[in-house]
């Protein structure tokens, strides 16, 4: 049973990983109007939450490491590089996800519960994506990038790319609950190469 358990894991981390295939966006197509960023959460070693998990105490949760904090700072630098510095901020009420937004250091963060996981929540899916695509209805065609700290589970039900921690999405606005995919942001090692 362990030994199932352990394959379980390492399969699901392969699956975890961006594809080749996924299309890459410049980072500077993040600094233009009607973009969203929906980005995943940088590292935080584990996977799920613990069973006594609860929303506002971060003892209970998994966390950002060191190397977690210094992806959301580093990614943080580089939009700012390409010109960055007007995005509006949101992010899961998670800890990790908070983090995360606070450490890209380009502006107020604001909590949204429907950008919030439902990985051990299947109940919740439903209700939190509604609300997540009311949200995206709502960003005008032409208004300022908007950043989304959120989880890979919730970045898959919008497209196929799986986002490695403090990879994500880029997308247009299209004042419908269906924003258009451009695609994914290069991590470092894609960038340059």
């Amino acid at each position: 049973m362990r030994t199932l358990l352990v394959l379980s894991l390492v399969f699901m981390s392969w699956s975890f990983a961006a594809r080749g295939d996924d299309p890459a966006v410049p980072l500077d197509e993040l600094a233009k109007p009607g973009r969203a960023l929906m980005l995943r959460h940088a590292n935080a070693p584990g996977f799920g939450d613990p069973p006594n998990f609860v929303i506002g105490d971060c003892s209970t949760q998994r966390n950002l490491d060191a190397s977690g904090r210094a992806q959301a700072r580093q990614l943080g630098a580089r939009l700012r590089a390409v010109g960055l510095t007007n995005a509006r901020i949101f992010s899961s009420q998670w800890c990790r996800a908070l983090e995360t937004a606070r450490l890209l250091n380009l502006g107020p963060v604001e909590s949204l519960p429907a950008l919030n996981s439902f990985f051990a929540r299947p109940d919740d899916r439903r209700k939190t994506l509604d609300a997540l695509r009311a949200f995206l209805a709502s960003l005008p065609v032409d208004g300022q990038p908007v950043i989304l700290v959120t989880h890979q589970v919730v970045i898959n039900a919008f497209t196929e790319a799986a986002p490695p921690s403090g990879g994500g999405s880029v997308f247009q606005t299209n004042e419908s609950q269906t924003p258009v995919w451009l695609g994914v942001i290069p991590s470092e090692e894609r960038e340059g190469s």
